[in-house]
C-alpha cells in the first residue's frame, strides 16, 4: 500500500477539536458584538476573477495569489484565484448589487482568505480573518471612521488580553506632508519605508530615504512628523504647529481630530486611544483613516488588527463613487500567538452533555429515541452504537460526556432511567 504523507501543507491551520472550540468561540464572539453593531453577514465566494482580485492590489499580490487550474473546459473559462482579502471582492460585490443594498451598507464578512506566501512561524497561507465594512453611496462622513474603529474594538473584548492600544493616522497627512515640500513622486516608496520604519534601526529608515535622493532637511522633516505620537490634545497640536499650509495635509488632520474626538467618547477604559504618525499601512488602497491596534503588554504580536478608509475602491467597476471604511482582524494568526503565550489553552468541557450507552442491539432503537428525545429538551446527546462490551463503552463516555444513561432491557421496558454525572458520581432518576 502506498504511503502518503498526511500532515496538512505548510501554513495551514490544523486542530485538535479541544483547540477548535476555542477557536470557534472566539470566532463566535467577533461575530456578536459586529452584529451587535448593526452589520449584516455576507459571504462573497472564495473564487473570482484574476482581473478582479488585481483591479486594485499593489505591491507583491500577483505572485501571492493561488491560481485555481481547471482540468476541463467550462462556460465561464475566465482566469481565476483564490481570493487573498475580503475588501476587494466587496468592492466588486457591492457593484454587482448596489440596487437592492440600503446605503450606508454595514457588513461583515468572516472566512478563510488564501496568500501564497512563504510559510513561517505566526504566518499563514490559508487564514480567517473578521471583517468590517461601511460603504457610502456618494459620500460617507467621517464619522462611520470613528464607527468602524468602536465595533472592533468591542470585538477585541473577546480576546484574553487586558488592555489595548488603538493607533490612529490619516494618509491625508503623510501625503499633503509631501506635497508641501515637492516630493509626491516620491509617495509611494516613502509611504512603504514609514510602514516598515518601525521595525528597524532608525539610520536603515534616513539611509532609505537618502537613497530616494531626498536632502537631509527633507529627511529630518519626514523622520520627526512619523515620530509624532501621543493623545488627541498633544499630538493635534503638534501638527498645527506644523504650519503646513497644504489643503490635504489640513483635511487630514481636521479629520484626524473629528475621529479621535468621537472615539474617546465611544470606548471605554480597556482601549487607549493614541494619534500615531507611524501608522500609514501599506496597501494602497487607503485614502484617509488609518488604524492599528496593539497590546502594549505584548507588543511582539504586531497589529492585532487594522484597517482604513477607502474612497475609490470600487472605481475599476463602476462610475459611482462608493467610498468606505473597514478593518480586519486576522484571526488564524492571532489564536496561534495566543497558544504560544499560553492565553489560550485546549477546552476542558466536553463535547457531549449525556451519552446514551444501550447495552445490546436489542436496546438501539429505545436508546436513539430517548437521545432524540433529550436533544428536544436542549441537550447534547450521543449514543454508543458499538458492539464492544459495557466497560469499554463507559471509558468512551466518559471522556466525550459530562453525563451517561445506561439502557438495558429493563430500562427500554420500563421506560425509566438513570442520568449519572460522571464528575460527581451522583445518579438521578432522569425526568423526560
Amino acid at each position: 500500500m502506498k504511503k502518503f504523507n498526511t500532515s496538512p501543507i505548510s501554513g495551514m491551520q490544523e486542530l485538535l477539536p479541544s483547540l477548535q472550540v476555542e477557536f470557534n468561540r472566539l470566532k463566535s464572539g467577533i461575530s456578536e458584538a459586529f452584529v451587535k453593531h448593526g452589520f449584516q453577514n455576507i459571504e462573497t465566494p472564495t473564487i473570482e476573477r484574476t482581473e478582479i482580485l488585481l483591479a486594485k492590489a499593489g505591491g507583491d499580490t500577483e505572485k501571492q495569489i493561488y491560481k485555481v487550474v481547471k482540468t476541463a473546459e467550462t462556460a465561464d473559462d475566465a482566469d481565476q484565484a483564490l481570493r487573498f482579502d475580503h475588501t476587494v471582492p466587496l468592492s466588486r460585490y457591492v457593484v454587482e448589487h448596489m440596487n437592492d443594498l440600503t446605503f450606508p451598507f454595514k457588513v461583515t464578512q468572516i472566512g478563510r482568505n488564501f496568500r501564497g506566501e512563504r510559510a513561517q512561524k505566526g504566518r499563514f497561507r490559508e487564514f480567517y480573518q473578521c471583517d468590517v465594512d461601511i460603504i457610502g453611496w456618494q459620500k460617507l462622513p467621517i464619522g462611520y471612521d470613528a464607527e468602524a474603529i468602536a465595533t472592533l474594538s468591542e470585538a477585541l473584548k473577546v480576546l484574553p488580553i487586558d488592555k489595548f492600544t488603538a493607533r490612529i493616522s490619516n494618509r491625508k497627512l503623510l501625503n499633503g506632508l509631501l506635497e508641501e515640500f515637492n516630493l509626491q513622486d516620491q509617495s509611494a516608496e516613502v509611504f512603504d519605508i514609514i510602514d516598515h520604519a518601525e521595525k528597524v534601526p532608525e539610520e536603515t529608515t534616513v539611509s532609505a530615504l537618502k537613497e530616494l535622493g531626498l536632502g537631509d532637511m527633507d529627511i529630518t522633516k519626514i523622520t520627526t512628523f512619523s515620530k509624532l505620537s501621543g493623545h488627541r490634545e498633544e499630538v493635534i497640536g503638534q501638527l498645527r504647529d506644523l504650519n503646513i499650509a497644504n489643503t490635504k495635509f489640513n483635511e487630514g488632520l481636521d479629520e484626524l481630530e473629528t475621529v479621535l474626538t468621537l472615539l474617546e467618547d465611544k470606548i471605554d477604559d480597556r482601549i487607549d486611544i493614541t494619534a500615531d504618525m507611524m501608522i500609514v499601512r501599506g496597501l494602497d488602497y487607503y485614502t484617509g483613516t488609518v488604524f492599528e491596534f496593539i497590546a502594549p503588554e505584548y507588543r511582539e504580536i504586531g497589529s492585532i488588527c487594522g484597517g482604513g478608509r477607502y474612497e475609490n475602491l470600487s472605481q475599476n467597476y463602476t462610475d459611482q463613487a462608493l467610498p468606505g471604511v473597514g478593518g480586519s482582524i486576522g484571526l488564524t494568526r492571532l489564536f496561534y500567538i495566543l497558544r504560544e503565550k499560553k492565553l489560550v489553552a485546549d477546552s476542558t468541557s466536553k463535547p457531549v452533555d449525556v451519552c446514551v450507552v444501550p447495552i445490546s442491539e436489542n436496546e438501539f432503537i429505545v436508546a436513539n429515541r430517548l437521545a432524540d428525545k433529550l436533544r428536544s429538551e436542549g441537550y447534547k446527546a450521543d449514543v454508543n452504537l458499538t458492539d464492544k462490551k459495557l466497560g469499554d463503552k463507559m471509558k468512551y463516555a466518559e471522556k466525550v460526556a459530562t453525563s451517561v444513561v445506561v439502557v438495558g432491557e429493563t430500562e427500554a421496558r420500563d421506560g425509566k432511567y438513570q442520568l449519572k454525572n460522571f464528575e460527581t458520581g451522583d445518579s438521578k432518576e432522569l425526568s423526560i
